[in-house]
């Protein structure tokens, strides 16, 4: 797999559907996805063999502390499993969409092993805007 690259807009339809690029569906090598917000104020799409390895971080959080409890049945219950249909659009549940303000257009973000579902005006704000002084830094760092 080589990842979940770019970014795309796409209009998300009266039902709360919007459409996945070919390109991500196809790196998804699958036709399922796990839906949730775990971090506001986007949503995240694991693909199945992702989730796996977060499903068993959760439960092992679980096990081994005592508070936990709470903030694991918190975290997956506004999980739900999103498959595309045959036009490669997966249904957003109203109160996932509210969470992340999503209406009309979508940017679908790619983030190497997971996508991302933002409000364009809040990835702007919140991604391009916070990090554009701390990127040049990063990059280096990252590609030498």
């Amino acid at each position: 797999m080589n990842g979940f690259l770019g970014r795309y807009e796409h209009q998300m339809d009266e039902k709360g559907r919007v459409s996945l690029p070919s390109a991500f569906r196809r790196a998804a090598d699958g036709d399922r996805f796990v839906l949730l917000q775990w971090e506001r104020p986007y949503l995240t799409l694991f693909p199945p063999e992702l989730w796996a390895e977060v499903q068993g971080r959760l439960i092992e959080f679980r096990k081994s502390e005592p508070d936990a409890w709470h903030h694991v049945r918190e975290i997956v219950s506004t999980a739900v499993e999103a498959s595309p249909d045959k036009q490669g659009r997966i249904l957003v549940p109203s109160w996932l969409k509210d969470a992340a303000n999503l209406e009309g257009t979508v940017l679908v973000n790619g983030n190497i092993d997971r996508i991302e579902l933002w409000d364009p005006a809040t990835y702007e704000a919140t991604v391009r805007k916070t990090s554009a002084p701390d990127l040049a830094k990063v990059a280096h760092r990252i590609f030498g």
